[in-house]
């Protein structure tokens, strides 16, 4: 099939489009086990796992020629972009649109893990789209969830997570005292990234060793019993005048420093 003409792509039913728009609701997700996944650098990624891709959704088949010829042509459709703006949570929709299905994975799953981000409470689906991000950025084994985070496969999380969602393993709904004991179970040291710890530039050697980040709740950091089930406290240095770093900010720096001291211990 060619799209030299928007015509060579189906238009999308009404019914397909009133199911695809329904993923805009979570007990919907829940329900069918789908998510959305919008723009193109996330359907690109999306695509590279065809097995998770139920559809994909246009606006224009030559502006998205890339992507239309990733796909598989007999889940392909166009929708007019009227109709595009209603699968679409965002001001300006970006034209391209996946229906996948949710893939997560369980602790028993990830082997011999070297770097690992624990989420907990986190609500910001933005900050944990960027959280994901970071972790696939800096070359996290998996990113961990614990009870009452945000949904991953909000489509805020998911855009923020700029297709990163699909590439490392994804842990949800752990109680955070299960996630620890199964991680120094895997021989890893736990920090808590919080102020008034030891400061990051000052573990030296320590951070070369198998290490998993606790990162708190936006609004209250990490509660007493929390950090008192980590190994150390540790908290980055501020050396200007801002009052502090927003979570996603201080996960890339703990995580960028712990994957610099492991490559270079590799080295």
């Amino acid at each position: 099939m060619t799209i030299d003409e928007p015509s060579a792509l189906p238009l999308i039913s009404r019914g397909q489009q009133r199911s695809a728009r329904r993923l805009l609701s979570r007990r919907d997700r829940d329900e069918t086990g789908l998510f959305l996944a919008e723009g193109a650098q996330a359907v690109r990624e999306a695509l590279r796992h065809p097995e998770l891709v139920e559809a994909l959704v246009v606006d224009d088949p030559e502006t998205h020629a890339e992507l239309v010829g990733m796909a598989d042509p007999l889940i392909t459709w166009r929708a007019h972009p009227d109709d595009m703006a209603q699968l679409s949570d965002t001001v300006t929709p970006q034209g391209v649109i996946a229906i996948c299905r949710q893939k997560l994975s369980h602790l028993d799953e990830i082997v011999k893990p070297k770097l690992v981000v624990v989420c907990a409470q986190v609500r910001d689906p933005g900050n944990a789209g960027t959280v994901i991000r970071c972790a696939d950025a800096f070359g996290a084994d998996a990113v961990v969830f614990t009870k009452g985070s945000v949904e991953v496969f909000n489509p805020k999380t998911v855009r923020a997570s700029v297709g990163s969602i699909f590439h490392l393993p994804i842990v949800v709904g752990v109680e955070i005292a299960d996630a620890l004991t199964w991680l120094r179970g895997q021989g890893m040291q736990v920090f808590a990234a919080d102020g008034g710890g030891a400061h990051l530039d000052e573990l030296g050697d320590a951070l070369t060793h198998p290490t998993a980040w606790i990162m708190g709740n936006e609004a209250w950091g990490l509660p007493e019993r929390e950090r008192s089930l980590a190994d150390q406290v540790v908290g980055v240095p501020m050396w200007g005048q801002a009052e502090s770093l927003n979570l996603s900010t201080a996960a890339a720096v703990c995580l960028y420093a712990t994957a610099s001291a492991q490559r270079r211990e590799q080295a």
